[in-house]
C-alpha cells in the first residue's frame, strides 16, 4: 500500500498527529508489585456491619 497524498490541510494535520500508532507499553510498566499484609485495606470481615451488605431477591421482593 502506498502513502496517500492529500491536499487537503485538515486532512495532512490529522496525519501528522495521528499517522502512526504509539510507542508499545511493556509489561514491566504496567504492573506494579505490592507487598500485602493481614488486614490491610479494610478488607477484614466485621460482623456488625455485615447486615449492610447481604443481598437476598426474597427479602429484595418482599416475600
Amino acid at each position: 500500500m502506498g502513502e496517500n497524498v492529500s491536499r487537503d490541510p485538515a486532512t495532512a494535520a490529522r496525519r501528522a498527529r495521528f499517522g502512526k500508532l504509539p510507542e508499545r507499553v511493556r509489561f514491566e510498566d504496567m504492573a506494579e508489585e505490592v507487598e500485602a499484609t493481614p488486614g490491610a485495606g479494610g478488607n477484614a470481615y466485621q460482623p456488625e456491619g455485615a447486615w449492610k451488605y447481604y443481598s437476598c431477591l426474597a427479602l429484595d421482593l418482599g416475600l
